[in-house]
């Protein structure tokens, strides 16, 4: 696949250009910041935009706020950004974007586990939303007590947290070890639960997964 990679570290974006090259993939453009980012996606159409979130010249959320220009600039575009720190506000941003689909946020270290971060650029272009489990579970314990996560019992939210990682019902059902018709009911609960209509068909995964996160 086709990437623009934007990682102010000039140590980092080399390593991580050499392990997409050593894969197969190939690196079309480079960038250090957020403007370049998007100039970078628009000139390209890359496969995939691999974006750090803290960039200059604040270093807080200038590569958040290209992706998501980038995404709407080119409708579609599948992001995955890497942070050194959990922050799940930036995590409901992102997936807020472009319907929440193609999207990914991952930790940094999860690099270094090389199978799964390729398998994870590969499910982003897929189309699939992947978030890190550890952006997971400690958002879970944040706000277990929320008003959006009350009415569910401790089964529904496990499958929820699940499906934000973006697992699909057949792997929810092979990783609690239940059939995936079982799976499905507890969604259907979760939907109902958080008074998503079927009208919202698909996404109602992702705007499930936003009131999860405490998404406006």
């Amino acid at each position: 696949m086709q990437i623009v990679l934007a990682e102010d570290s000039v140590l980092l974006r080399e390593g991580i250009t050499r392990l997409l090259a050593d894969a197969g993939h190939e690196v079309v453009a480079a960038v250090a910041d957020g403007p370049s980012l998007v100039a970078a996606v628009i000139e390209h159409e890359p496969d995939l935009a691999l974006v750090d979130v803290r960039m200059p010249p604040t270093h807080r959320d200038e590569g958040l706020r290209a992706a998501v220009e980038a995404r709407e600039r080119v409708p579609g575009q599948p992001v995955l950004v890497l942070s050194q720190y959990v922050e799940d506000a930036y995590a409901a941003e992102l997936l807020a974007s472009g319907a929440g689909r193609a999207v990914g946020y991952l930790l940094k270290d999860r690099v270094a586990d090389v199978a799964d971060f390729l398998a994870a650029l590969d499910r982003v272009v897929g189309g699939e939303v992947v978030l890190d489990p550890e952006v997971v579970a400690q958002v879970l314990v944040r706000r277990r007590s929320s008003d959006r996560l009350e009415a569910l019992t401790p089964r529904e939210r496990e499958v929820l947290a699940l499906m934000a990682e973006g697992r699909s019902n057949a792997a929810i059902a092979e990783r609690l070890v239940v059939t995936e018709g079982a799976v499905e009911k507890h969604v259907t609960s979760v939907f109902t639960k958080l008074g998503l209509q079927p009208d919202a068909g698909d996404s109602r995964r992702v705007l499930a997964v936003l009131a999860w996160l405490g998404s406006p």
